[in-house]
């Protein structure tokens, strides 16, 4: 398994919409790449100015993530992304 350091977050893309709300069936060239994800692991933590950085989000929770963040790496056959907790921009509920 793969664990982040510092204020580091693995997460997992989540799946793009194959139809638009009003049906439309969307070809892969077309579509746009998700901005949604999952949690997988989370780092414990940074320092910035000698002060240690919360980590604000959980594993499991679904989070909004700058459409060109991270790091892509794939472990597994799966694809990931490592981003900075700053990266992300919004939780999901």
């Amino acid at each position: 398994m793969i664990k982040p350091l510092g204020d580091n977050v693995l997460v997992k893309m989540c799946e793009s919409e194959d139809t638009t709300k009003s049906g439309i069936i969307l070809s892969a060239n077309s579509k746009e790449k998700p901005q949604i994800a999952e949690v997988i692991a989370v780092g414990p933590g940074g320092k910035i100015h000698g002060e240690t950085v919360e980590m604000c989000v959980k594993e499991k929770e679904k989070v909004i993530v700058s459409k060109y963040a991270g790091t892509e790496i794939k472990y597994e056959g799966e694809e990931y992304i490592i981003v900075k907790q700053g990266e992300i921009l919004a939780k999901v509920e």
